[in-house]
């Protein structure tokens, strides 16, 4: 229908309701000043003869105060102001009317009062009434019953879409909320049934379809704690998304999506100093080795939107470096990008690339990190993990860069791997180089990353699509979690805040339990752990531990201006001389290609390195690690 005579049409029935109200509510007005009960004739011959003048004076004032611009749909307080305001002022003009027509002869005192009230509710009352029927849809209950978790602003924006949605496909039947100042509340006019513990038990009483979690502020101990509550009652469950675009108004019920094992696993926002970053990395010339991995290429992203003059990306592996290559090209056509498709262990290929591209600051990202892979080739572990990063850091240095900064693992605490012995000798050479040269070397140190290569997430999720069984090598291990974007922010703003020589830690969060993290991927992949989908304890792997640490205890910690990045500063170390001899040890062990000469030269550098297949996991005591050997999967 043409809209404009669609509205035409509304306006016409909304006026001519309000035309029939004049005569009732006048002719109420009479009956209840005579106590419900029969109006003497006198008075009713009175009440008539006033209509022809009552009707046209309501009418016009009515229409004056712009009764029929807003729509009944979207009935509110201001249009029951204005409603307010037009049946007083047409009262009152009537009133004076009348009393100059006849000196309002049959006219009681309490009549214009009494009509004024009653057409204010003639009017106002169907208009809400309107609006409350369709924002609550009385035939909604043919959609699936709808719980709310979280009654605050984001509970309340989606109860609204729900309640507006003209597909009638949820019935939102009530939230539960943990503020107590809310329960025993509406919101909407919908009840707050009471707590999130109580999700059980209301989900069985108000036989609930579907669970809606608009909790997008909660941390991740507290998401898993309602995951948990939702995953008893047997009901599925939705989350809405990132808060901030709840509050900017662009979220709504269609873009609720399935709980993710991130949602589980993050932590809050990472609040960046985006000044500090634009100031510190912003017009410089910036390479990133291994600019294709998952790391680096997340890092590559993050740092093409701080403004760089040039990216330098650096990668050995051709697809990865043309998919990165391709990715910026797209993203940020207005970038100057260098790429090189080279070794960082090739001496000769890495001082032509100094020379060349003569970069300011450094992201040293290249690194073999597969443990149980690496732990019988460490050849080709210590090759790229120790003198690929040697190469790369002395030829910054000799080229005069600003900073170099190496990415770590929490592997290279008191390793029990060679991929960990590589990195720790790779913080080692670092700290060394920043003690004679003018670069400033910063190392950053962070745990395992969600959805990285290797990472064991994407390895449960291919199990875990494939039937099961989902294989852990221990129940009790565990492991600290961050997600890719937060890592490289993190590893940005430690670069910018380092002044040479420290080791930031990113601030990993509590750790997770593996065996947790499988079972909750196989919930939410909407199957049961051991009946739909079995678990696997295969045994602890050579060379990893049970639990990780972030800390040597020879470390000392210092806090930083950024609440998520603390600086541990070693208080002895070997001297550059002793660390050189046995370098050049450790590189003529590469020479004969024998892993044990090459394990022999690692155990003399690094003492604290116990090599081996896992033994039997120790219980801590006060949150310290007793036994080093311990490995995990």
């Amino acid at each position: 229908m043409n809209p404009f005579v669609d509205r035409l049409r509304s306006r016409t029935a909304a006026f001519t309701h309000d035309l029939l109200s004049i005569p009732v509510a006048w002719m109420l007005a009479y009956w209840l000043r005579f106590n419900l009960d029969t109006v003497p004739p006198e008075f009713l011959h009175g009440a008539l003869q006033a209509l022809p003048w009552l009707i046209p004076i309501q009418a016009g004032v009515y229409w004056l105060f712009g009764l029929y611009r807003g729509v009944w749909r979207f009935a509110s307080i201001p249009d029951l102001v204005r409603i307010t305001k037009a049946v007083l002022v047409g009262t009152a003009l009537v009133v004076v009317a009348l009393f100059i027509l006849n000196r309002s002869l049959h006219v009681p005192r309490s009549v214009p009062v009494l009509y004024f009230g009653v057409q204010l509710i003639l009017l106002a009352g169907p208009r809400l009434l309107y609006r409350w029927l369709k924002d609550h849809r009385l035939n909604l209950s043919s959609g699936q019953r709808v719980l709310i978790v979280g009654a605050d602003r984001a509970g309340d924006l989606l109860a609204r879409d729900l309640l507006r949605d003209p597909s009638r496909a949820y019935f939102p039947v009530g939230f539960v909320d943990d503020t107590l100042r809310r329960q025993g509340g509406e919101v909407q006019g919908l009840p707050v049934l009471g707590s999130s513990s109580a999700i059980p038990e209301i989900v069985h009483e108000r036989d609930i379809e579907l669970i809606m979690l608009a909790v997008s502020g909660a941390s991740a101990r507290e998401m898993r704690r309602l995951v948990e509550l939702c995953e008893q009652t047997g009901r599925p469950f939705r989350i809405l998304p990132a808060l901030r675009g709840i509050l900017a108004g662009e979220v709504d019920f269609h873009q609720l999506r399935p709980v993710s094992i991130e949602d589980l696993l993050g932590r809050e926002p990472v609040a960046l100093d985006w000044r500090e970053i634009h100031a510190g990395l912003a017009g410089r010339d910036i390479l990133i080795t291994g600019a294709g991995g998952s790391i680096g290429s997340e890092l590559v992203r993050q740092l093409a939107a701080a403004g760089p003059a040039r990216l330098i990306l650096v990668d050995n592996g051709e697809f990865n470096l043309y998919r990165i290559e391709m990715e910026l090209s797209e993203t940020h056509p207005e970038l100057p990008i260098a790429r090189h498709l080279l070794d960082v262990t090739d001496a000769t290929a890495i001082a032509a690339l100094f020379r060349d591209e003569r970069p300011a600051i450094v992201f040293h990202a290249a690194a073999y990190k597969h443990v149980p892979l690496l732990e019988d080739q460490p050849r080709a572990a210590v090759k790229n993990n120790v003198f690929g990063t040697r190469r790369v850091a002395e030829a910054a240095a000799a080229s005069g860069c600003e900073r170099f900064v190496l990415i770590s693992t929490d592997k290279a605490v008191n390793p029990t791997n060679v991929m960990g012995a590589t990195k720790r000798l790779a913080e080692m050479l670092c700290r060394d180089l920043d003690s004679r040269s003018d670069c400033r070397f910063i190392t950053v140190r962070f745990g395992n990353v969600l959805d990285s290569a290797g990472s064991v997430v994407p390895l449960f999720r291919r199990q875990i699509e494939h039937g099961g069984p989902v294989t852990v090598t221990h129940p009790k291990i565990e492991r600290f979690f961050m997600t890719i974007p937060e890592a490289s922010q993190l590893i940005m703003q430690a670069a910018v805040i380092g002044d040479g020589g420290e080791v930031f830690v990113l601030d990993m969060g509590e750790p997770i339990k593996i065996r947790y993290l499988a079972e909750q991927m196989i919930r939410l992949s909407g199957r049961e752990p051991g009946e739909d989908i079995a678990i696997e304890y295969v045994g602890l792997r050579p060379g990893e531990k049970l639990y990780e640490e972030l800390f040597h205890d020879s470390e000392v910690l210092i806090a930083t201006r950024h609440p998520k990045i603390r600086s541990a500063r070693q208080t002895n170390g070997l001297s550059s001389q002793t660390l050189g001899e046995r370098l050049g040890r450790l590189e003529h062990g590469l020479a004969s290609a024998e892993p044990e000469a090459i394990r022999l030269s690692l155990r003399e550098l690094l003492p604290e390195w116990r090599p081996g297949p896992g033994a039997a996991p120790m219980d801590r005591d006060d949150g310290m690690i007793q036994d080093r050997h311990e490995t995990a999967a």
